[in-house]
């Protein structure tokens, strides 16, 4: 099972740990995309302090967020699991998984990233502060930059079992599964059932505390339709909309009723 997540906005510190080595970052055929990039947000971030800033789409408030991306290249690095914070990283709690829990989050986790494209749990990066809706002056908007390096490398990520897929819908723009792969991804969206819609605190939460079931539970669906199942057993109100044509992915919707 592979567990596509999006990102969070706030992240941890860096910490005091050695500086980010872009060739030791899984999916190693993401590398020249990535220093590409990453090259341009320096770039960007060591010059015009209010351009940065526009770019990013950085408040007043954030404005340190532009001193922190001129560094990347010489800060610490921590594993990405202990760098994304933020609603559904907190439901998830990685760091309260026992010792197999987390070995099954490390093979199965995988986070997009307007910087890194798309990093897993352990890979060791900086904090940094970059969108996937971010038009970089030199690359353009990430989310169709990332496109073309992504669809090389996904394919073989996906391996033969489910995806699993809770990004948000910007992250979900960088890569569409096709073709067979598509058939075995499910995507999941979590609605308050007295009303029908997505609360989007809620929805983070609820998609975090799904993850962390799965993987405490060990449970290891082959396809969404197992899927389905488990998440059924683990306690959960699932609908299901099966593609309706081969290539296209499976819906499900989880249903909450109480928002917390």
């Amino acid at each position: 099972m592979l567990v596509l997540l999006p990102p969070s906005e706030g992240k941890a510190s860096s910490g005091r740990g050695a500086p980010l080595k872009t060739e030791s970052l899984s999916l190693p055929g993401l590398t020249p995309a990535r220093e590409a990039v990453l090259g341009e947000l320096v770039e960007l971030c060591a010059g015009d302090e209010e351009k940065a800033r526009e770019v990013l789409g950085l408040s007043e408030g954030l404005r340190g967020e532009v001193a922190k991306n001129a560094e990347l290249r010489t800060a610490g690095a921590r594993p990405a699991g202990e760098i994304y914070t933020g609603v559904l990283y907190d439901a998830l709690d990685l760091a309260s998984l026992d010792a197999a829990a987390k070995k099954r989050a490390t093979r199965s986790l995988l986070v997009f990233s307007g910087l890194w494209g798309a990093v897993r749990i352990n890979d060791r990066i900086p904090s940094y502060r970059c969108s996937m809706g971010v038009k970089l002056p030199g690359i353009g908007a990430l989310g169709a930059y990332w496109r073309t390096p992504l669809a090389e490398v996904m394919p073989e990520a996906a391996g033969d079992g489910l995806v699993l897929d809770l990004r948000s819908s910007a992250y979900a723009a960088a890569w569409k599964p096709k073709g067979e792969v598509a058939g075995r991804t499910a995507s999941v969206r979590v609605l308050h059932a007295p009303t029908r819609k997505v609360v989007s605190h809620f929805n983070k939460a609820t998609k975090g505390r799904i993850v962390r079931s799965l993987l405490t539970a060990g449970a290891a669906p082959k396809g969404p339709a197992e899927l389905v199942e488990t998440l059924r057993e683990l306690g959960y109100v699932v609908e299901v909309e099966p593609p309706t044509r081969a290539g296209k992915a499976w819906l499900l919707d989880v249903l909450v009723d109480e928002i917390h």
